[in-house]
């Protein structure tokens, strides 16, 4: 008390020091069963077993679900690369390897679908990017570095063109591997996974 009337005797300015002010808060209800039985207003105790102290609404608490690898369904899609830009088409597919059109979508883990892309090799750029475009690769040794352009590419290896696209929007590590293993691209419109029935997958 001898200290109080000190510091606000000697304060210059006229600002008293404020102190915390408590707020009410309503218990909610959670299962745990070790915890004391209390309920919240106007809910009966057969209906919460237990609660928890938390300074928030009923409506306000959601449950965050983890799927298992039970509850992860994985179908197949199959996409007709003809005509369509290369970069709309690998957010698509990289979007449904990743699994991100699901409702239970979690980021680290590997939620997506098996995806086919057909018609690799006729796969469009807009713009000038046909003729701008290049592949960067580098042997390892001095002056070793070379430069593919993008129809030379698409004519030797088409496929190589959709995977390098949908590798650069998935995780860079031991997940976005495992997802890319979920990828078939065929340079024709034929493909060996007819048996998976595969549904239309329109970009």
């Amino acid at each position: 008390q001898n200290r109080t009337d000190y510091v606000l005797r000697n304060r210059t300015d006229n600002v008293l020091p404020t102190r915390p002010v408590a707020v009410p808060c309503a218990p909610i209800s959670f299962p745990i069963a070790s915890e004391a039985v209390r309920t919240s207003p106007g809910c009966p105790a057969a209906e919460r077993p237990s609660t928890r102290h938390r300074c928030e609404s009923d409506d306000a608490v959601n449950a965050t679900i983890t799927p298992g690898r039970a509850d992860i369904k994985r179908d197949w899609w199959v996409v007709d690369a003809e005509g369509k830009p290369l970069g709309r088409l690998a957010t698509q597919v990289a979007a449904y390897l990743r699994g991100k059109h699901k409702p239970y979508f979690t980021p680290h883990l590997d939620t997506g679908d098996h995806v086919v892309v057909v018609n690799a090799s006729k796969v469009a750029l807009t713009g000038r990017k046909a003729d701008q475009k290049t592949y960067f690769r580098h042997s390892g040794y001095m002056g070793g570095d070379r430069h593919i352009p993008f129809r030379t590419m698409l004519e030797r290896f088409p496929e190589r063109v959709i995977e390098l696209a949908v590798r650069g929007m998935l995780p860079k590590n031991k997940l976005g591997r495992a997802m890319r293993r979920k990828l078939r691209v065929y340079a024709g419109p034929s493909h060996p996974h007819r048996g998976q029935n595969p549904s239309a997958l329109e970009i």
